[in-house]
């Protein structure tokens, strides 16, 4: 097993793209290099491969935030505003719409921030189909890309249900300073010891 390169300005770029770091790692990187550190995991990792191919520091564009001042009642047929934000105010009108079982989780929060224009009845329509999903699959909603951890865990449990969190977390250690992809492989079941 090959040691994880440190994260530096000498690093190439495809070697760079080859190991896992933290997000943590990746920002600490961007400050000290004068590079932006907003934004997911993925935003992060192609703003420093740019930079260690190329030394171009991409600049982020400013984005104003508008203040879009609510209706003061919401109700069934109002409009879902434009830079929507999960507030105590949407929270309150939701559970009175759906009743204490309401969250909002992940899935649903992304549906809210690109679904301007539409009413929320059509909100309250998407959290029961995302409620529907979520039984039909057993409790488990879909992971984004960049919860490589998350995805992991839950492929290694989908392949391992007698197995413990503790063997999950040392075969995720294992994989993560390896090069290449980071998905569970059955073959790194290797590092544990019986």
């Amino acid at each position: 097993m090959s040691e994880r390169p440190i994260l530096s300005t000498v690093l190439k770029h495809d070697l760079f793209l080859q190991y896992y770091y933290l997000k943590e790692e990746l920002i600490a990187f961007c400050k000290q290099n004068g590079l932006s550190t907003t934004g997911k995991k993925h935003d992060l990792t192609k703003r420093i491969e740019l930079f260690l191919r190329t030394g171009e520091k991409l600049l982020e564009p400013k984005v104003k935030r508008r203040h879009v001042k609510l209706n003061t009642q919401l109700s069934l047929d109002s409009i879902i505003e434009e830079n929507f934000m999960c507030t105590e105010k949407h929270r309150t009108f939701f559970k009175s719409v759906i009743g204490n079982t309401f969250s909002f989780n992940v899935t649903f929060q992304k549906y809210l921030k690109n679904s301007a224009g539409k009413t929320y009845s059509d909100a309250v329509n998407e959290w029961y189909k995302i409620l529907e999903y979520k039984k039909k699959n057993k409790g488990k909603s879909e992971i984004e890309s960049q919860f490589e951890y998350n995805t992991y865990i839950r492929d290694f449990f989908i392949d391992n249900s007698d197995k413990e969190l503790k063997d999950a977390i040392i075969c995720w250690k294992y994989k993560k300073e390896l090069a290449g992809h980071n998905k569970y492989e059955r073959q790194d079941l290797s590092i544990l010891k019986y």
